[in-house]
């Protein structure tokens, strides 16, 4: 009897710890597995999230550790990760309690997971620019008043909101280009809005000022073994939340096309040679072996993005682009939830993103891009089924229990 209990104690265990049922998510041997989540880690008021993390019993927050424990990625890109601004840290209190207090702690039978290493990049959200961006005749500059976002930098109700943190299992070899101070009107050829009657949206004093990351884009290497692996990361802006002069819809264009050029390099990114460390003499080339991460809030068929936007980056002649990450559980909550999501003409297996169904729909908004000199394992999207175990882990109502993001990962061979 006492063996018999014992038995069921180690199956009801190991059940706990299993992966999503019905998903796959075992990592290849010899591979690493990088990752992007929009974790929805912000809060409405500074300081707030710090506050959150201070403790580790944060509902929410739990359930994003969760996630990442379920998926176990090795390199991890986290958008929408608040942080202080003016902390001296650089930001990296809330990023390190994050670690100590739910990712070292197995959440709900799921195995911890540590990263010894921390990377958190200064971003432009909630930057005042002095300036009306929005044209609604006065420019907010004291953080956190009514329609203060909307003249930062980049959409953020304080410094700091909606910033990003990338946690490895792998040293940070060296930061080799940010690109957070890089002016809009600066890109050559910018799609700068424009009013109806033709005239710049954006006054002289505005594009003196404006810059083009709404966050920041940021080229890190990490070192595996011998080998160096560029993470090229951001968070471009929604094309929403504006009018008919698509003013957030160019800037996310653009945005993207930040990242085309520095691949492509020569005299497309000479425009770019400023904020990338160069030896002397060298033009801006951009890497050969990376993984280009982030919610680049873009999808291929549907939504409110330029034309082309995302293409630009799927298209590359730099980047592989191996089949889209699908899960069963995109393609049933399109089912389910339709309004907008019967209107759209791309695949919703491919979904990353659940939202509003009656407007926007489920899109692929986060992604996860190899260089073509990585051997690709597999990829795949944490959006479990309503019938498996974990999808408690995504529901959207009454709660939304993590985000409205799901996690994407990609397994290349180890090089």
């Amino acid at each position: 009897m006492l063996r018999t209990r014992l038995t069921i104690r180690l199956i009801f265990a190991l059940l706990a710890a299993s992966p999503v049922a019905g998903q796959d998510l075992a990592k290849p041997s010899n591979s690493v597995r990088f990752a992007t989540f929009n974790a929805s880690l912000n809060r409405s008021a500074r300081g707030e999230l710090a506050r959150d993390l201070a403790t580790p019993d944060d509902r929410q927050i739990r359930n994003v550790a969760e996630i990442i424990q379920r998926v176990r990625p090795d390199v991890l890109l986290i958008n929408e990760f608040d942080f202080d601004a003016d902390d001296a840290s650089g930001g990296s209190v809330g990023a390190k309690r994050f670690l100590v207090n739910y990712l070292r702690h197995g959440q709900n039978g799921a195995e911890a997971i540590d990263y010894p290493h921390v990377f958190v990049p200064k971003v432009n959200t909630g930057i005042a620019t002095g300036v009306d961006l929005d044209k609604d005749g006065r420019a907010v500059t004291d953080p956190g008043s009514r329609g203060y976002g909307n003249d930062a930098q980049g959409f953020g109700q304080f410094p700091g909101q909606y910033g990003f943190v990338i946690y490895s299992k792998f040293p940070f070899e060296s930061s080799f280009g940010d690109f957070q101070t890089l002016l809009w009107k600066n890109v050559p050829g910018a799609l700068l809005p424009t009013k109806p009657d033709g005239t710049p949206w954006y006054s002289p004093a505005a594009l003196d000022v404006l810059r083009l990351s709404s966050k920041n884009h940021c080229d890190v290497a990490v070192r595996v073994g011998d080998k160096l692996i560029h993470i090229l990361a951001s968070h471009p802006t929604p094309p929403a939340f504006d009018g008919p002069e698509d003013r957030n819809g160019r800037r996310n264009f653009d945005e993207i096309r930040l990242w085309a050029d520095y691949l492509t390099g020569g005299a497309k990114a000479e425009y770019l040679a400023p904020f990338v460390k160069l030896p002397p003499g060298t033009r801006v080339a951009g890497p050969e072996t990376f993984v280009l991460m982030g919610d680049m809030n873009a999808d291929p068929a549907d939504g409110g993005s330029v034309v082309g936007a995302i293409q630009q980056l799927l298209d590359h002649p730099k980047i592989q682009a191996p089949p889209a990450p699908r899960s069963d559980g995109a393609a049933e909550a399109s089912r389910l939830q339709q309004g907008a999501n019967a209107r759209h003409k791309g695949d919703p297996a491919v979904d990353t993103a659940d939202f509003n169904d009656d407007s926007v729909g489920n899109l692929r908004a986060d992604y996860v891009l190899p260089s073509r000199n990585l051997k690709v394992l597999g990829t795949g999207t944490f959006w479990p089924t309503a019938s498996d175990p974990l999808a408690r882990l995504v529901v959207m109502t009454p709660k939304v229990a993590s985000s409205d993001h799901r996690l994407v990962y990609l397994d290349v061979a180890i090089p």
